[in-house]
């Protein structure tokens, strides 16, 4: 690869989440329903079915369109629909309605942290179109079947600039997708289910050159781990084929997640191949400075991960704790409430509980009461540790009691009898009866064995079952023994 520049682009498909289709009245959330039922007319393409415009989805993508900084400069423009012909056993009508030489986003870009510095990926294009089918290759059968629940589901497909140069920063523009179109409220973003989908152009051109070289496309990948590995992949496989003096073959590829390798699917198309034409059945869309400004105000600035990926370390936190809560925006605005309604600011003690006991609940319990989970409650058990009244091994306890019960944690310490010994007095009587009991390691500590002290102080913890202030029982400890 030394003598090659790796050039990279990305056209993301993402699944818009309104409740229907682009063009008709059948259910846009086909996860767990029978192949087949979230049909009609139009999905179909039956003789006579007309389409309608969803305008739900018009405003999703202008949301969309905000978070890739496409609208700017931008205060009206016309966008319209296409019919991009080609024939496939998923797509009922042999074509697809999608958007061509006006799509409803323009240029824009995307800023992403990947090796500690900022990239930003140019934007070509972003346009609305209406999704395929899914065809059903059932093992060791001489054909396949046709599931159209999937059919007129409403898409934007981003289009990068093939600005990307690795294949780290080919998998971190993914995930920075991934964060803008979650907080945006634009996509569920489920890659399981594919409702998040990327294609990933590779190409090589000698170092110094200005033009590119030919490109495949490997298509339809589901996860961030894949889209690293078809580039590294890529990358290689055309380097040898150049070295030995041979051409690379433009196509379209596919990924073989467990072999971790590409594989040739058929040659690729150019864009005259599908003979593109204005959509005779929609009208025009006029996109207004009023529509464009209520997509804005919806999605604010101050709400875009960038935005709160600089507050969280401002704030201290390590680049992968910030990275953590960004991909969980959930977690994200609860952390930038609770250190907002806190005065002392707890940053790292609520960032490593939002990261681990609460993210851990999420993993375990998918549908669990998280809603009981507020800023307010976080901010009291923060200032419960601090002042002493918690220790940590308890805090993390009365945490998940927190969201399973909805109760508040000085309640649920009572409860649990958790609440730590802090009083000094008290502390005292203890340490003394220690001290008296145990004379040979208080021996082994004044005679300069440091590790007596911790037995000492595991025997206070014991005689107090468990509640002593850790720091005040050490404090006195020394003070009474001699340090």
């Amino acid at each position: 690869m030394s003598n090659y520049e790796l050039v990279v682009g990305i056209e993301t498909h993402v699944q818009l989440s309104t409740k229907t289709k682009l063009f008709c009245g059948c259910d846009n959330d086909s996860r767990e329903a029978q192949p087949n039922v979230n049909v009609c007319p139009v999905c179909l393409g039956l003789p006579g079915a007309l389409p309608v415009l969803n305008g739900a989805a018009v405003k999703l993508a202008l949301k969309a369109g905000h978070a890739l900084n496409a609208y700017e400069k931008v205060e009206q423009f016309n966008s319209k629909f296409d019919r991009k012909n080609y024939f496939y056993p998923d797509s009922p009508m042999n074509y697809q309605i999608t958007q061509f030489d006006q799509p409803i986003i323009g240029k824009g870009f995307v800023e992403f942290p990947v090796d500690g510095e900022i990239k930003r990926v140019g934007v070509t294009r972003a346009h609305l179109e209406a999704d395929a089918g899914k065809l059903i290759h059932p093992p060791g059968k001489d054909y396949s079947l046709v599931d159209l629940n999937r059919a007129g589901t409403p898409l934007i497909e981003i289009v990068s600039e093939p600005d990307i140069r690795s294949a780290a920063e080919a998998k971190a523009y993914a995930q920075e997708l991934y964060n803008l179109m979650r907080y945006a409220g634009v996509s569920d973003a489920d890659l399981y289910y594919g409702n998040m989908r990327f294609d990933v152009n590779v190409s090589l051109r000698p170092d110094g050159s200005e033009e590119f070289g030919t490109r495949t496309e490997t298509k339809n990948l589901n996860s961030f781990r894949a889209v690293f590995g078809v580039v590294e992949y890529e990358a290689k496989r055309q380097a040898e084929l150049l070295d030995r003096g041979e051409r690379i073959v433009q196509e379209t590829r596919g990924w073989n997640d467990t072999k971790n390798q590409t594989f040739s699917q058929r040659s690729k198309e150019e864009a005259h191949d599908y003979r593109y034409f204005p959509e005779p059945d929609i009208p025009p869309l006029i996109i207004t400075k009023s529509m464009l400004e209520e997509a804005s105000e919806a999605f604010p600035p101050d709400k875009y991960p960038q935005h709160i990926r600089k507050i969280m370390v401002s704030h201290g936190l390590d680049v992968s704790t910030a990275e953590v809560l960004i991909t969980q925006p959930e977690l994200a605005f609860l952390y930038l409430d609770a250190v907002e309604g806190s005065n002392k600011g707890h940053h790292r003690r609520i960032a490593n509980w939002l990261t681990g006991e609460v993210r851990a609940y999420m993993q375990s319990e998918p549908t669990g009461p998280l809603h009981n989970l507020s800023a307010e409650k976080i901010v009291a058990l923060a200032e419960m540790v601090e002042m002493g009244h918690l220790s940590s091994t308890a805090s993390k306890e009365i945490l998940l009691e927190v969201i399973k019960t909805g109760q508040q944690p000085n309640i649920i310490a009572a409860r649990l009898n958790l609440i730590q010994v802090s009083d000094s007095s008290e502390l005292e009587q203890i340490v003394d009866q220690v001290i008296e009991e145990n004379p040979k390691p208080v021996s082994d500590y004044k005679a300069g064995e440091q590790k007596a002290l911790g037995f000492v102080v595991g025997q206070v913890m014991k005689a107090s079952k468990g509640k002593a202030n850790p720091a005040m029982v050490n404090d006195i400890l020394k003070s009474k023994l001699g340090e």
